[in-house]
């Protein structure tokens, strides 16, 4: 069966239909919508994000959908066509996956559209009655923003949660995990049960705005994504001398925020000799003690996260900024700590299932661009598991996490056949 029609303006045959997809983020955003800041506060594991995962649930279960939520709150709804053979049955399925939380004051599409977008394209091939030979489920993940320090529901599914992390980990108010999940009526001893075997899954595929500049820039409206970059976080500390900011003459003084100037003016060169095009340096936070006007800093702590799609070069850049810490150190008679808190290796999507969505792009011919992704999502934890990928769509200013966030409808339109395309070809062979 031929799906795409390969010349003339982008056209997908059988091809979503957008108002329904439009009409259900519309419906879903209005849980934990603030009218005043016009924001969406839906941090997982709290009693309005259940509420969407139970809306969510109705809906899978209204479109004909083997429905369930796990020990963790990911929420499964899985199609297997009437009569299916028990061949059929047991095949390994297609997952299409994202998240239904979001950060606070967040805004409609970020996580959300991929889930919404999978039920419309399980919608559009129940109506089509396509021959379908594989069973295909959609996953509203649980807690994917990091309330607690991971990503929750892609972690559970892909067995990367352990006991005592269950245990311990708790949110920046104090709030365990644990605690979270009972009051949301889970078991936290269920949680490691979400795992699902590997051989259970053909493939995961993700769509998902793309929170960045880099698609508007290029003129592009999708992505198809080839990787996930890998991040390491420090914490770093400069501890020199407070002194009287009046009396202590400059040449004297062992300033603590001095060193993390020095350093901040170096980061660009650090990129130039040591980095590649995808290497990012931040320093997210700083905080001076003792934190007084009339007080010269003695103490400087401040986080830096670095970025790049490998490893190596990530292991360069790392080596490159321990260095130029410790001479600037030096410099201004500051004493050089750092703690590293995380290192996750790059993450390289499946050769195969991006070369299915850039033949599909380009039969269709439809203007994308391939692109790895600086930011973290659910589908980084399948890519070692099964064959993976992710699909972009370009988001306006590239802005997310806002209330101004959007995606134009078109632009979601064409993303959504590409992964309507991409299901097809994947459940038929």
């Amino acid at each position: 069966m031929e799906a795409l029609i390969s010349s003339g303006p982008t056209q997908f045959n059988n091809s979503i239909n957008i108002q329904r997809i439009e009409d259900d983020l519309y419906r879903l955003a209005q849980f934990g919508y603030n009218p005043e800041d016009k924001g969406v506060y839906r941090q997982g594991l709290t009693p309005i994000d259940m509420e969407a995962r139970q809306w969510v649930k109705k809906q899978f279960e209204a479109n004909g959908l083997q429905t369930h939520i796990d020990g963790v709150g990911n929420v499964c709804g899985r199609y297997i066509p009437k009569d299916a053979s028990q061949e059929i049955i047991d095949a390994p399925a297609i997952l299409i996956g994202s998240h239904l939380d979001s950060v606070p004051a967040g805004g409609m599409f970020d996580g959300t559209l991929g889930v919404i977008a999978g039920l419309e394209c399980v919608r559009r091939i129940q109506e089509l009655n396509l021959p379908i030979k594989r069973p295909i489920e959609i996953i509203g993940t649980s807690e994917e923003e990091g309330r607690f320090g991971g990503m929750l529901g892609a972690q559970a599914l892909t067995g990367n949660l352990t006991p005592d992390w269950l245990e311990s980990a708790k949110d920046p108010n104090g709030d365990y995990l644990k605690d979270a999940l009972t009051d949301c009526g889970f078991d936290v001893h269920q949680a490691l049960h979400a795992r699902r075997d590997p051989e259970s899954i053909r493939a995961f595929l993700e769509l998902h705005i793309e929170q960045g500049p880099v698609l508007e820039a290029e003129n592009k409206p999708v992505g198809v994504v080839d990787g996930i970059s890998g991040v390491f976080k420090w914490l770093i500390k400069f501890v020199g001398k407070a002194d009287h900011a009046g009396t202590a003459p400059m040449k004297m003084r062992s300033d603590a925020f001095m060193g993390v100037a020095d350093f901040a003016h170096e980061l660009s060169r650090i990129i130039d000799e040591e980095g590649s095009e995808y290497t990012r340096l931040t320093i997210g936070r700083v905080e001076l003690k003792p934190g007084f006007a009339h007080t010269i800093p003695g103490e400087a702590h401040f986080t830096l996260v670095g970025r790049d799609m490998d490893n190596e070069i990530m292991k360069q850049v790392s080596h490159a900024c321990h260095k130029v810490l410790s001479a600037i150190g030096r410099k201004h008679n500051l004493k050089f700590e750092h703690e590293q808190l995380s290192w996750l290796e790059p993450r390289h999507f499946s050769d195969q299932v991006v070369s299915v969505l850039e033949k599909n792009a380009q039969q269709a011919n439809l203007d994308y661009l391939r692109m790895p992704s600086g930011a973290g999502h659910d589908c980084q934890f399948f890519a070692d598991m099964v064959p993976t990928g992710l699909i972009f769509v370009k988001s306006v200013g590239g802005i997310s996490h806002a209330p101004d966030e959007w995606s134009h409808w078109d632009d979601i339109e064409k993303a959504s056949n590409l992964l309507l395309k991409t299901i097809i070809d994947l459940a038929e062979n």
